[in-house]
């Protein structure tokens, strides 16, 4: 048995969860999500509890187990709290801005580069060179955040780039001089 499938999962009282179907919605105060559980797994509402149970032990029940254990959870999580992902950006003349819903970045490149903000997802500057991305989904909000990293990632000699908050870069020492 997955330990992290046979915990429960606890509702908050501003949570709604509807199960239809194969079809897992839950509603809170920043918004709604949606997520099709996957053939040979069950989710039964108990109280103020949700619990994720298998079919069989079959491999593949057997990891996808835990998996929707833990993306029902995040759902709740990003409904009620929301999630975060915080960039960095480093070098002389880097910056960025919101106009709109698109995200200027200048980052040493002879253009600025327009990064256009999906739905669901909201974007903080601070400072011109700290970036927030917030949103719902966790896995939306991850993959913004990535996209945005792979813009200009940080490179190893001087460090100049985006990068995650609390990102070490491992640095190299560049070449000896004559």
């Amino acid at each position: 048995m997955s330990r992290v499938g046979k915990k429960p999962i606890e509702l908050p009282k501003n949570v709604t969860v509807t199960l239809e179907d194969s079809i897992c919605r839950v509603e809170g105060p920043l918004g709604k999500l949606e997520y099709r559980i996957p053939s040979g797994i069950t989710v039964t509402h108990q109280d103020s509890q949700l619990l994720v149970h298998r079919q069989s032990d079959e491999k593949l029940h057997r990891s996808l187990h835990g998996l929707v254990r833990t993306l029902i959870a995040n759902m709740i999580t990003g409904v009620t709290q929301g999630f975060s992902k915080g960039l960095e950006i480093e070098g002389i003349g880097y910056r960025a801005k919101v106009e709109g819903r698109v995200l200027n970045l200048t980052v040493g490149y002879s253009h600025p580069v327009n990064f256009p903000i999906p739905q669901g997802i909201t974007i903080e500057v601070r400072d011109q060179n700290k970036v927030l991305v917030k949103g719902i989904d966790k896995q939306l909000v991850g993959q913004v955040a990535a996209e945005i990293r792979n813009i200009k990632k940080p490179e190893p000699y001087k460090g100049k780039g985006i990068r995650y908050e609390r990102e070490v870069i491992r640095r190299k020492v560049g070449k000896a001089g004559a």
